[in-house]
């Protein structure tokens, strides 16, 4: 069987489906402002380390507070090698350094395989973070999981010498608006 003039064209055109589609422009990639841009560490972070890389804070004149919650730490019991498990929560006033999040990261990461009390790790981690950053103030609260039925909560501060704290202020508290009425 010979196929038809309008045949033979069906069979000789390409599908839309195998049509090469016309090449789009690429968007542009932003470029950033040399104040925008900081230097890669030495050694980026990718695996477990005890390396904190630190960057300058950005508002040194101002007292504020940054929190980093870590709520899956991991190292093992230093006498039965069970795993213990904390809830780590940092609060920190930076004075002339802050300190990256992806090196805090794998900082807290390295502790997966070592043993240790639940103090000792709580004040280690503290003097690490004082270390590198020397901050004005820092406090860690530990809140370990169950474990032999008791939790065990550990709370270790630093406050640089001299550093005195803003007076709080206090705000009126008003209830949750729903938009509901």
């Amino acid at each position: 069987m010979i196929p038809s003039a309008l045949g033979q064209k069906a069979l000789n055109t390409p599908s839309k489906r195998h049509r090469k589609q016309p090449e789009m422009a690429k968007p542009a990639t932003p470029k950033l402002k040399p104040a925008q841009q900081r230097a890669m560490p030495v050694n980026p972070p990718t695996a477990p380390s005890k390396d904190l890389h630190v960057f300058p804070n950005p508002s040194p004149k101002r007292d504020y507070v940054i929190q980093f919650q870590i709520p899956e730490f991991t190292c093992n019991c230093p006498l039965t090698g069970q795993p213990d498990f904390a809830h780590f929560t940092i609060d920190m006033v930076a004075d002339q350094l802050c300190v990256e999040l992806k090196s805090l990261k794998m900082y807290f990461w390295s502790y997966r395989n070592e043993g240790a009390f639940h103090e000792k790790v709580t004040n280690t981690i503290l003097d690490d973070i004082v270390r590198v950053t020397k901050p004005r103030f820092i406090r860690i609260t530990a809140k370990w999981y169950v474990r032999g039925g008791i939790y065990t909560n550990v709370v270790a501060e630093h406050r640089k010498k001299g550093w005195k704290p803003e007076a709080a202020v206090v705000l009126p508290q008003h209830s949750t608006a729903t938009g509901l009425l």
